[in-house]
């Protein structure tokens, strides 16, 4: 089951919006579905991700660090991975956020990179491996 059924999200310009989400979106396997006043993505049947246009335009964009949305962050499953979504989302016109990179703050397998889109909407692709050896003072397989 996943995790979560839908996402919405609004935007100011919805043209626009499509043409910076879909490559991404396509890259990562989702499949668009427009509609007459929104455009959906979804991968396998499972989690979709719908954009709709402002019900007041121009009321965004929306300011990271305000109450709200923080970031989306996609599991991928490789550091190349990762280089080549970021690639793709400035290509279409994603600000750059943080450059893919290593964040040993949250471990030292964690690599990622961070962009947003015109409407102010961050998103994350980031690698982050399960650990391959047990934690120091630990006793593989136990836990503990």
């Amino acid at each position: 089951m996943p995790f979560v059924d839908h996402l919405g999200m609004t935007v100011d310009d919805l043209p626009a919006a499509i043409v910076q989400w879909d490559p991404v979106l396509t890259a990562l396997g989702y499949t668009r579905t427009d509609a007459h006043a929104s455009v959906a993505w979804d991968r396998d049947g499972a989690t979709e991700l719908i954009l709709f246009p402002a019900r007041e335009p121009g009321t965004g964009p929306h300011r990271h660090g305000t109450v709200g949305w923080q970031h989306l962050a996609f599991d991928i499953a490789t550091r190349a991975e990762v280089d080549r979504l970021h690639a793709i989302a400035v290509a279409a016109g994603w600000s750059v956020v943080r450059e893919p990179k290593l964040y040993p703050r949250f471990n030292e397998r964690y690599y990622a990179s961070f962009v947003e889109d015109d409407n102010g909407i961050r998103i994350e692709f980031a690698h982050n491996p399960p650990r391959t050896t047990p934690p120091r003072g630990t006793v593989a397989g136990t836990g503990v």
